[in-house]
Order: C-alpha cells, then sequence, then structure tokens
C-alpha cells in the first residue's frame, strides 16, 4: 500500500481505520461501536471490503467473522500523516511544526520531558531517527 493511499481517504474511511488502529483489530460489530454516529452495519463492511480493496486493511476469518486490521503498522501510518501535514501546513519544516507543538503544550512540559526532548534532538543530529 502506498502512502498516497492513506492519505487518500474520505472522513468516514478515516474514522474506521483509525477505530482499527486504536482496536488493533475488530470485526464489523467493534468497528460500529468504536466510532461516533456508526452508518449501518452494512455500510461499515461495505466500507472496510472498500478499505480492503485499496489496501489499507485487511481481514482473517474467525469462524463465521471477518477480523479487520490495518495493513500498515500503526508508527509507519503516524509517520506519513505527519509528513503529509508538515508537507502541507509547514511548508516542509519540521522546526517550524516542532515549534507549534512546543507552544501548544502552554508550559506543560516537566522538566524530564525537555530532557527527552534534548536527547531525542542529539539522536536525530547524529542520524539515529
Amino acid at each position: 500500500m502506498s502512502e498516497k493511499s492513506l492519505g487518500e481517504l474520505s472522513p468516514r474511511e478515516r474514522q474506521m481505520v483509525d477505530a482499527l488502529y486504536r482496536l488493533g483489530r475488530a470485526t464489523v460489530r467493534e468497528v460500529i461501536d468504536a466510532i461516533d454516529e456508526p452508518p449501518s452495519y452494512s455500510a461499515v463492511r461495505a466500507t472496510l471490503r472498500v478499505l480492503e480493496e485499496k489496501g489499507v486493511v485487511r481481514h482473517e476469518q474467525d469462524g463465521p467473522r471477518y477480523v479487520y486490521l490495518p495493513v500498515v503498522q500503526r508508527e509507519t501510518a503516524r509517520r506519513q500523516a505527519l509528513r503529509r501535514l508538515v508537507q502541507t501546513f509547514f511548508d516542509g519544516s519540521a522546526e517550524q511544526a516542532a515549534v507549534t507543538l512546543l507552544r501548544m503544550s502552554d508550559g506543560e512540559l516537566s522538566d524530564d520531558d525537555v530532557d527527552r526532548l534534548v536527547g531525542r534532538i542529539r539522536q536525530a543530529r547524529n542520524g539515529g531517527r
């Protein structure tokens, strides 16, 4: 599955994929229970089938039920989504995105948080991303 296909999901498709990331794996009924204002059972089942055709999710047979799970690992999806966000809203500047995130914390960062961030910055500088 390409990075592009994750970025081209409809809001409803994104909602279902997000539910699968939270749950890890889920039946249609579990997806319905995990999303706000869900459509009908058949609509969720059809959307999961479309997501499967797009290569975003896959299913496993569990007796008579299908259990759906994301194809792309959550960490990979996070990186892809963040890359798109940084490109779209910060002109590709990771620094500007980081500054915005730090400003959003409103001073809630502890000394330990700051120390960990400094360590991560040093690690990234040394190529140990």
